[in-house]
């Protein structure tokens, strides 16, 4: 009972820890990078389809990407939404190419992006704390209905802790890297 509450935890704090990542490969760094368009949205033929699925996108060098489409029809659309997508980028459309020149980063806006990692990272451990709050309160429970005894419970409780500590290092280790990388010029 203990250990498939824990393997549950732990695959909750993974799926964390995952997410965080997609988050903070996301923000800007000054370099290109594929992922700084990830999550935006397009509009073709009538609905919202993230961009990967109107054209290829990659890295031509440390400072822009191109975004191949593959549909002259979106191309508007793709300008548009990069544009707008606030991440300050400013788009230039060769025919079914749009060149994003990224811009070098200002030392206010490199400010601006390591309180944003912060932030993304004191959510993800809130949602570990919510997740170890969850096993303990299943374990404690089995205890009441005497499925475990209080031993168990209390050896599970520490192992809950344990897992929690486990997965904030390492978000913790993820946003001192990209704090590092925000910050480098």
């Amino acid at each position: 009972m203990v250990k498939e509450t824990l393997q549950a935890a732990e695959q909750r704090m993974r799926k964390s820890v995952e997410n965080v990542q997609q988050e903070l490969a996301s923000v800007r760094t000054g370099k290109a990078t594929t992922a700084l368009l990830d999550g935006i949205k397009v509009e073709s033929y009538g609905q919202l389809v993230p961009l990967k699925q109107v054209g290829n996108v990659s890295v031509k060098d440390s400072r822009t990407l191109v975004v191949q489409l593959w549909d002259k029809a979106v191309v508007p659309n793709v300008e548009k939404a990069i544009r707008e997508s606030g991440l300050g980028l400013n788009p230039a459309t060769e025919g079914q190419f749009i060149r994003v020149p990224i811009p070098p980063l200002t030392e206010e806006r490199r400010r601006e992006y390591v309180k944003l990692v912060k932030k993304f990272a004191e959510e993800a451990k809130i949602s570990l704390r919510n997740i170890r709050r969850d096993a303990i309160q299943t374990i404690e429970k089995a205890e009441k209905e005497k499925a475990i005894t209080e031993d168990d419970k209390n050896r599970g409780k520490k192992d809950a802790d344990a897992l929690t500590q486990r997965y904030e290092k390492l978000i913790d280790e993820t946003v001192a890297k990209k704090e590092k990388e925000i910050m480098e010029v």
